[in-house]
């Protein structure tokens, strides 16, 4: 997928874009579509009201994926009228280059739907990973909100800044990331819904969500989108400060 990227030029970009249609009209967007996949914020309220009306307009064949990151699709398969064709599909962030994309059913899934979702996967030139069972997070946020919050506890109870500690990281490990770059690419906005909605979020969690994030969405610097996060980028998504 790297390569294709790095070879792709004004033609094969235009005729990308030529495959893709916009609309601000859920029902016809919805209409004739073998594949439905949802990636609105982490609140499990407005997936449910989105949901419901997808599984109002979209045909009986369609499959209903959602992208979420923390919630359990189990929360809102009925949402949809057919429960047994919803599941989770989701991406890695940079899908353009982290190309992993997880398939995972609910208990109520019919298991047809997790193979059509990894052969899908597979024609995009994703890298898909099934899930046996539910998990909170999937397998690779099992394994990263820990690292995470690790990183937001060190900070959160001044024992060393954001640099130091993704320089530790890196060089102890040889990942090309530490948490607190890791968290500008995720997004400052997704780390104050995640914790939100986490009812057993420990006190300093929430502490750390009121004394940094919230006033870092407000100041504007939600990550690497904003050009600033906990660290300043460049135009092209380098780190300058």
């Amino acid at each position: 997928m790297k390569a294709e990227l790095e070879s792709a030029n004004d033609e094969t970009i235009a005729a990308a874009h030529e495959n893709l249609t916009q609309t601000s009209d859920l029902k016809e967007a919805v209409a004739n579509a073998d594949l439905v996949i949802e990636a609105i914020p982490e609140n499990l309220e407005l997936k449910r009201k989105v949901w419901a009306e997808v599984g109002q307009y979209a045909p009986e064949t369609t499959v209903f994926a959602t992208n979420t990151s923390t919630l359990m699709p189990s929360k809102f398969a009925d949402a949809t009228g057919a429960p047994e064709r919803f599941l989770a599909l989701h991406f890695a962030n940079h899908i353009w280059i982290q190309n992993t994309a997880e398939v995972m059913p609910h208990e109520g899934t019919d298991p047809k739907y997790v193979d059509q979702l990894v052969e899908f996967a597979e024609q995009i030139n994703m890298v898909p990973v099934p899930l046996k069972r539910e998990q909170p997070g999937y397998v690779l946020n099992t394994l990263l909100v820990p690292l995470l919050s690790a990183g937001m506890y060190l900070l959160h109870h001044d024992i060393a800044e954001p640099a130091d500690i993704d320089r530790d990281w890196c060089n102890s490990t040889g990942s090309p990331r530490g948490p607190f770059e890791i968290m500008d690419l995720i997004g400052v906005r997704t780390l104050v819904a995640v914790i939100e909605s986490n009812e057993n979020a420990p006190q300093w969690q929430k502490d750390f969500l009121e004394t940094t994030l919230k006033p870092m969405v407000a100041e504007g610097r939600i990550g690497l989108e904003a050009g600033q996060g906990f660290y300043t980028y460049d135009a092209n998504g380098k780190i300058v400060s």
